[in-house]
């Protein structure tokens, strides 16, 4: 009977094989298809949760819900990874579930290449939001000009989904995306007590990919000289103790924090 019963589970596994632990470096071909297969479910959800302005509100079940066993299994390892294994000092943030109270913020129109940009529907808890406008009030008064809200609040579902979507862009090497995206649990974007928005200027420049093109903006320098006074902190600055790479886009709202 024992036999029989490891006969069958030998079987089951090289039926539905999934790698015992993922190579950090760079994945395996067989999980870097593993990946390839789940964006190819999830990314036409994540797009249309989007188009309603649901990704704020997006839990873990919806995530899991159109993959087979072996993609979920896959998955799961990205939500329970140690992230001192990929060089993660940062804090336990918690998990986003999406229920906290946000204002929905819609509206918001850039310029790319000359061409009026709507950018997505963003959330923000309300005295994140509250002290962003103030903030930006300030900054239009002094140069003509504000920055716009990219990215603020996330479910942890969806920041697990944006971290396998940049493992593409970062040659599919966890340590490369983990310098880059924080894993779910770990984002400042999830944690209303410690806000996260990720800025955009009027021209699109946001600095993803190229941070001294934010860096160089006259916003960012306002940023650095007065945002402390609307409790607005760089949470990645240059050589960041964290092992997070220079992010000027990055502003977290932080009440308890001393003032310059």
């Amino acid at each position: 009977m024992i036999c029989f019963f490891l006969i069958v589970s030998l079987f089951s596994f090289f039926a539905n094989p999934i790698s015992a632990e993922l190579n950090l470096n760079r994945l395996m071909e067989e999980d870097i298809q593993t990946v390839q297969q789940i964006l190819s479910k999830l990314t036409p959800m994540i797009k249309e949760k989007e188009t309603k302005g649901e990704l704020a509100t997006l839990p873990f079940e919806e995530i899991y819900a159109p993959l087979d066993e072996k993609e979920k299994l896959f998955l799961q390892q990205f939500q329970t990874l140690d992230p001192l294994k990929v060089g993660i000092k940062t804090k336990w943030q918690g998990l986003a579930d999406g229920k906290t109270e946000l204002v929905k913020l819609t509206g918001q129109s850039i310029k790319i290449e000359g061409k009026q940009t709507a950018l997505p529907t963003q959330f923000v808890p309300k005295d994140v939001y509250e002290a962003y406008v103030k903030m930006m009030k300030a900054m239009k008064k002094n140069l003509g000009k504000q920055l716009y809200i990219e990215s603020a609040y996330r479910s942890s579902a969806y920041q697990l989904y944006l971290f396998i979507s940049y493992l593409q862009n970062h040659n599919y090497s966890v340590l490369e995306t983990a310098e880059w995206n924080a894993l779910p649990g770990y984002s400042e974007h999830g944690n209303p007590k410690s806000q996260a928005l990720d800025f955009i200027n009027e021209e699109g420049i946001s600095g993803e990919g190229n941070p001294e093109s934010f860096e160089n903006l006259p916003e960012y320098q306002w940023l650095m000289k007065n945002a402390a006074k609307y409790d607005f902190v760089l949470s990645f600055p240059k050589n960041s103790p964290e092992g997070i790479a220079f992010e000027p886009w990055h502003w977290r709202y932080q009440k308890d924090e001393p003032k310059a």
